[in-house]
């Protein structure tokens, strides 16, 4: 009898280990009063889906070209950012909002230039890796998610649609997102922007397809298309580790390279 409720106790506890493992807690600072249930609800079985919370939690570096043209390296641990964008270079950190910048190879040495570039770097940062990670942070700090009832996509498929507004947070706190999740894979597939929260109609409504495994998590790198083409994120990956240089080198970095090297062990 003591054997076999030693063996319940264990299996109980290992199944609340687990459970609290695939849990999708929220930031410090997440509105959950004026957060509707429903939405919540939704919200974790999207990050379930997306690898789970402890899986977002250790993927460490993540690295994408917003649209194929500015290039992120980004220490999700340590907040440490390699920006490239044409000719310029910013190694930064996104916590004390302190770096270098580089103009053609050449370093920036004027204070007041290097604060400027830095807090370009910085914005850049904040606009572009939300474009990447937005379903990531459906519970973030400053949030509040509401749910806005059953809703279709925009190519017909049924969908949860639910709504985030922000508190002072981040650099344009009066923005609102739209966020549709669809109902038979538990992904978002397309969002709208609204400059304004109290704007009667969004800025744009775009899809977000191609959902692929990178690492141990789920990411999305098609937005739709323009008059100019498809819009699509390129060099998205996720490394476990990477140089020190890469953040602290103004040297050129082939992080495809760097990832194929990873992939085969080495």
């Amino acid at each position: 009898m003591v054997a076999r409720l030693a063996v319940v106790a264990a299996l109980l506890s290992w199944a609340a280990q687990n459970a609290a493992a695939e849990t999708y807690p929220a930031a410090e600072g997440f509105d959950r009063a004026g957060s509707d249930a429903k939405a919540i609800e939704i919200a974790d079985a999207v990050m379930k889906k997306m690898g789970g919370w402890q899986n977002w939690d250790q993927t460490r570096y993540l690295t994408w070209r917003f649209f194929g043209r500015r290039l992120h390296v980004w220490d999700k641990w340590t907040g440490n950012l390699r920006y490239e964008d044409r000719e310029t270079l910013i190694l930064m950190n996104l916590k004390t909002k302190k770096g270098r910048v580089w103009f053609g190879g050449a370093e920036e040495t004027n204070v007041d230039s290097v604060k400027k570039y830095v807090n370009q770097g910085y914005r850049r940062w904040i606009n572009d890796s939300y474009w990447l990670v937005m379903p990531y942070k459906l519970k973030d700090s400053g949030v509040t998610l509401t749910y806005g009832g059953d809703d279709k996509t925009q190519d017909d498929r049924p969908a949860h649609k639910l709504t985030l507004t922000f508190a002072d947070v981040g650099v344009t706190p009066q923005n609102k997102y739209d966020v549709w999740v669809d109902k038979e894979h538990n992904l978002v597939t397309e969002w709208a922007f609204y400059r304004n929260a109290s704007d009667a109609e969004p800025r744009f409504r775009n899809p977000w397809t191609n959902w692929t495994k990178h690492g141990n998590i789920l990411l999305s790198d098609g937005r739709g298309s323009t008059r100019r083409g498809e819009r699509k994120h390129s060099d998205i990956a996720v490394f476990d580790a990477l140089p020190a240089s890469v953040f602290e080198s103004p040297d050129s970095v082939d992080l495809m390279a760097l990832k194929n090297r990873q992939g085969r062990g080495q």
